[in-house]
């Protein structure tokens, strides 16, 4: 992503590039407490399973640095990270990398809570860090795994935003992209406007632009037909969940390109790490999907498009069953069927 950044830590905040704003503007959120980032999560200025973990665990430092301030009472302070955690934890349902990162925070927390104060916040600091460079090296790992199965000039279809901006940095599905891209594979990609917010119209496509990847955007029922006119060679996009089985949860519209996938005999990829995996879950009838204000389709950046008196559905997610998906793309390698073999095999490396 060049000299832009997804989420920095500097002078004990926690800055994130706004993609409310994008790509009209390039604005940064800056978070000194951590209710600014319950507010950020919540707003979707950051979004994206991966990035909501990895700004969260900054969120646990946040708290830490607050609480100092609040009490020299030791009790009173890890009750105020404690319930800053569950807070966060509150904020975003169907993302399993937000409650991934918290209890590794929380863990990291009960094993260093007889330090003192400060001792707390540089080793949850340290923690934080880590979880952010881990993302990292997690995506480009991705990448070059997912490299294998793209094709020279290959047209590659993907959903939502799974890149540097849902990420610490580098992507997911966009990870895999990039990097054929800059293995000289001469690839072109297709993107989905992602209605109702429209993250791949607004983010994937700025940030395809801002990378020099050859790509053009669609609307959402275009997919359909593209894929009849043979212009289409695999899809990847990326996940919120993906159960034991692996069912998996991504931006509402996933399920119907995994259906249309199918039906074109065109490979259909999801892209994640090992972290997005609830080993909880059985399958995606156990997943929590997240249902998002009713403005979001009756507005579109502020400007009615409906009437105010219609009803709405608005759920943020769908589930693609596992029998629609070829391989999960991970940072381990990539997955194939039997997925509840394959997955307990990758979580156990």
């Amino acid at each position: 992503m060049g000299e832009v950044k997804t989420i920095e830590w500097k002078d004990d905040k926690l800055i994130l590039i706004d993609c409310t704003k994008l790509p009209i503007k390039e604005e940064y959120v800056v978070c000194e407490r951590y209710s600014e980032l319950v507010r950020a999560i919540k707003t979707l200025a950051v979004r994206g399973a991966p990035a909501i973990g990895v700004s969260a665990a900054y969120g646990v430092v946040l708290a830490a640095i607050e609480g100092k301030n609040i009490s020299n009472n030791k009790e009173q302070y890890l009750e105020f990270i404690d319930k800053a955690i569950e807070e966060l934890a509150a904020t975003r349902p169907t993302a399993v990398n937000l409650f991934w990162a918290l209890d590794r925070m929380k863990k990291k927390l009960h094993t260093i809570k007889d330090l003192s104060q400060n001792e707390i916040k540089e080793k949850l600091l340290d923690e934080a860090n880590l979880i952010y460079e881990e993302d990292v090296q997690c995506n480009k790992n991705i990448g070059k795994y997912g490299n294998d199965i793209v094709p020279y000039e290959a047209n590659i279809l993907t959903h939502c935003n799974a890149g540097a901006l849902a990420t610490a940095g580098y992507g997911t599905a966009l990870g895999v992209i990039r990097y054929a891209h800059y293995s000289g594979k001469n690839i072109h990609v297709y993107a989905d406007e992602t209605r109702p917010l429209l993250q791949g119209a607004r983010l994937t496509a700025w940030e395809l632009v801002k990378e020099h990847i050859p790509a053009t955007l669609i609307a959402d029922n275009m997919a359909g037909y593209v894929m009849k006119l043979n212009k289409i060679d695999l899809v990847i996009t990326g996940a919120d969940r993906i159960t034991v089985n692996g069912d998996t949860a991504n931006k509402i519209g996933t399920y119907s390109l995994a259906i249309l996938a199918k039906a074109h005999n065109i490979p259909f990829y999801i892209a994640a790490p090992l972290s997005t995996i609830d080993m909880n879950l059985k399958s995606g009838e156990e997943i929590v999907i997240e249902e998002r204000d009713k403005k979001e389709l009756r507005e579109l950046f502020g400007q009615k498009i409906a009437p105010d008196e219609i009803d709405t559905f608005n759920p943020a997610f769908d589930v693609t069953p596992n029998e629609y998906i070829t391989g999960i793309i991970t940072e381990v390698g990539i997955l194939k069927p039997p997925y509840n073999i394959s997955i307990k095999s990758a979580k156990h490396f």
